[in-house]
């Protein structure tokens, strides 16, 4: 016998040894995301769905299709906003709005799914449990990365399912409806799962969660700003700075534009280029450890109180949300001199505006709908800053601060200031982008954004009631925050009924800037998030914490 074939079953064996109990992980994995991964996949899928079917009602002729190509081609803001169009067909249109925007949050959605089943395993301990059954190094690595191709799997089978649907009676035969919805579809998922391997990567050089988070995000807020500078600099897709983005990757797929199957396979390789990356790092190092270890502090701590603990926990999420929203203000300004050449003479489009931002002018219904959109994303803010009570008591770091001469309210005080005011910061914030990128109306612009905050409060206050009452339900004040982004996205598209929209808060506020100030919603609002605030603070005294 040669060392060859002595040698092959023994290589075998070895990478058996390192995958072992990879098929009970995954099926923890999805046992537990049961409920968040058909969420994701779900509200990604039916945005594709209520940007398809608006598109089909606003323009059902080919003239009019041809209109909003002719605008965008010389509008740079659009194109930074959605990229180039490249067909004037519904299907293309679709692509054109959703693309960008879709592979973002398949990106964030993978984020997520990877970073919660390695790094946040390993920090909370319960991988080093797991690990002394017979699981294999790479096992968690593995299951976490076929959950995240499980759930970018559906995902591609619902896009390509939704947009067949809606690109019929575009002239096109039937395998070029089919081809150009599969290509849709992978390419959304195409660049969730190469996220999915960017967070593993994070997770192998990082030591806790919250930074690999902060790491995967960022790369994924750089591949949109160098996708959006590209795009606003070529009509075409054609920029350097466009290919150097894995979202510009998707757009140039061509989808329902004699689609680009080539392209595809440029994030097949970086997905591959990065899988061995992660897969090297994880067979390197030790479980719970990291290539980049957390600094010692000081031999002497500088934070004396609860507030400044939370203050240095929390700060760079309020940095990194508040220069966000600073950058979305500057874009969404920038759109607004546009806004008329995009409507054009389409009342349809007239009338989602104004069911969006009230029936003041086109420009105050752009602006307010803009704020209001806006303000429904810092409610995400608002519940990830209230639920890092959620991961600092489960991850037992409560326990040392409580254990001194700190109360329960004054810990939990320290970290709703940060959330509730860094709320109002990050809308501050986000009113002085639109200011600086449209040039007029500070006063106004500014009032816009901060009467939001109510309605913001109210999703901050029953993430507050969960937490203090429910903390094992806690997470449910994600899917709040979703589905009234959801209503506030999809709602004015497909003109939901009025008792529908209403269950969103954001619905009964002010239309500013145009329309007149009414106080009497947004104080009822605010006490509304006062009295969600107070009665988890009361749950929260009484309850054990949890172990």
């Amino acid at each position: 016998m040669t060392a060859t074939t002595v040698g092959a079953p023994a290589a075998r064996s070895v990478r058996s040894r390192h995958l072992a109990g990879t098929g009970p992980l995954l099926r923890l994995a999805l046992r537990r995301d049961r409920v968040m991964m058909p969420v994701w996949v779900l509200v990604i899928g039916a945005s594709y769905m209520s940007v398809a079917q608006s598109f089909a009602a606003l323009y059902d002729t080919a003239a009019k299709r041809a209109d909003v190509v002719r605008s965008t081609a010389s509008n740079s803001s659009l194109r930074a906003l959605y990229g180039p169009v490249f067909s004037d067909s519904l299907g293309g249109l679709a692509t054109w709005r959703m693309i960008g925007f879709g592979g973002a949050f398949a990106a964030v959605m993978s984020l997520i799914i990877v970073i919660r089943h390695t790094r946040e395993e390993e920090e909370t301990g319960r991988q080093e449990m797991l690990s002394s059954a017979m699981v294999g190094r790479r096992a968690p690595l593995t299951g976490a990365l076929l959950a995240a191709l499980t759930a970018n799997g559906a995902l591609a089978l619902l896009v390509t399912a939704v947009m067949a649907t809606y690109a019929r009676g575009e002239g096109e035969s039937g395998a070029g409806q089919f081809a150009g919805s599969l290509a849709v579809g992978l390419a959304t998922a195409g660049v969730g799962m190469l996220f999915a391997c960017t967070a593993a990567i994070a997770a192998q050089i990082t030591e806790n969660a919250r930074l690999a988070k902060g790491m995967t995000a960022a790369v994924i807020g750089a591949a949109f700003v160098l996708k959006a500078a590209g795009d606003s600099a070529s009509a075409d897709g054609s920029s350097v700075l466009t290919w150097l983005s894995p979202l510009g990757w998707a757009e140039n797929v061509r989808a329902f534009a004699g689609e680009r199957w080539w392209v595809l396979l440029i994030l097949l390789a970086a997905i591959g280029v990065q899988a061995v990356i992660a897969y090297t790092l994880a067979g390197r190092r030790d479980i719970g450890m990291s290539f980049l270890p957390a600094r010692p502090g000081p031999a002497h701590g500088r934070l004396g109180t609860a507030d400044a603990l939370a203050w240095r926990l929390q700060r760079g999420g309020v940095l990194g949300w508040g220069a966000g929203f600073l950058v979305a203000g500057l874009i969404f300004g920038g759109l607004t001199d546009g806004a008329a050449d995009l409507v054009g003479g389409n009342e349809q489009t007239r009338e989602i505006f104004e069911r969006m931002g009230g029936r003041q002018g086109l420009t105050d219904s752009f602006l307010a709908a803009m704020t209001g959109m806006l303000g429904m994303v810092a409610a995400l803010y608002v519940v990830a800053s209230v639920l890092r009570l959620y991961g600092e008591e489960t991850g037992q770091r409560a326990e040392p601060v409580l254990a001194g001469a700190v109360g329960r309210l004054r810990w939990a005080a320290g970290h709703l200031v940060i959330a509730f005011g860094g709320a109002a910061l990050i809308m501050l914030l986000g009113g002085l982008g639109l200011f600086l990128g449209y040039g007029h109306r500070l006063p106004g612009i500014l009032g816009a954004s901060l009467v939001q905050l109510p309605a913001i409060w109210v999703v901050g206050g029953l993430a507050v009631l969960l937490y203090g009452l429910y903390p094992k339900a806690a997470a449910a004040a994600w899917g709040v925050a979703g589905l009234i982004l959801a209503l506030g996205w999809i709602g004015p598209a497909v003109n939901l009924p009025r008792p529908v929209m209403n269950l969103s808060p954001f619905t009964h506020l002010p239309k500013l800037p145009g329309a007149d100030m009414t106080w009497p919603p947004a104080l009822i609002l605010t006490a509304v998030a006062a009295a969600l605030v107070a009665a988890g603070l009361g749950g929260l005294s009484r309850r054990d914490m949890l172990t």
